[in-house]
């Protein structure tokens, strides 16, 4: 898949598109890292997060060149964008120590009920062109701290700047790793590709949320495939 340029054109990349069995695949092993990665406790969770804000904020202006130069934004937002993302980030890692759940007083005598809340799974993440990181890092660091897997089908128009996400977040967990603090491997996966590609993760019965930012028209089609195995959906 060439990936080009909206300010002129001009051809910047290549990317390899996912096959419709290397789409299944990867929600199989996105399935796999979320059972490994529920039994890890939040706050370690929040750990992962907290360092890849880090490499964010020494690669602000490198991320937002990449959007300037492939989606056309101007360099104060595509600034502003990649803030957007150490924001959320800052956001998740508080809330990795605030997953409470409530007791709750029984007619039984000397019993109480706990609420616990789990991990959905694997939650698919489609985005639009026009915020290539900042929607993915909405959705993403808090499934991380929450202790979901995420899959990402990207839009084809801003499959680099997927790709140079995908890099910061595979350096982040190997640094935990090297910590002592195992992440499981593909933990985070993109997926890149047309619409096939998003019709495969909505379908899927083992993404449980699809979070979808894009037309109307898209989002319907979104809303129909999930809802017609029951299955969760956000839409933008």
């Amino acid at each position: 898949m060439i990936c080009r340029s909206a300010i002129d054109g001009s051809v910047m990349g290549q990317v390899k598109e996912a096959t419709p069995a290397e789409v299944t695949a990867a929600i199989e092993a996105a399935r796999e890292a979320a059972l490994r990665w529920r039994l890890v406790p939040a706050p370690v969770r929040g750990q992962l997060v907290n360092t890849i804000a880090a490499i964010v904020r020494a690669r602000k202006s490198e991320l937002a060149a990449v959007i300037v130069r492939e989606v056309g934004k101007i360099p104060a937002e595509a600034e502003g964008e990649v803030q957007e993302w150490i924001d959320v980030c800052e956001f998740a890692v508080g809330l990795s120590r605030q997953l409470y759940g409530l007791t709750i007083a029984s007619e039984r005598p000397h019993h109480r009920m706990m609420e616990q809340w789990h991990p959905l799974g694997v939650v698919g993440v489609i985005t639009a062109f026009n915020f290539p990181m900042a929607v993915w890092a909405w959705n993403a660091m808090l499934a991380l701290v929450c202790g979901d897997s995420v899959v990402w089908k990207p839009s084809e128009k801003g499959a680099l700047c997927a790709e140079a996400v995908h890099r910061v977040v595979a350096e982040a967990m190997a640094a935990r790793s090297l910590t002592g603090n195992a992440v499981p491997n593909n933990l985070c996966q993109v997926v890149q590709g047309g619409a096939e590609a998003g019709r495969i993760l909505a379908e899927s019965g083992h993404v449980p949320l699809v979070s979808a930012t894009g037309s109307v028209a898209m989002g319907k089609k979104v809303a129909a495939l999930v809802a017609q195995r029951l299955g969760r959906c956000l839409l933008e």
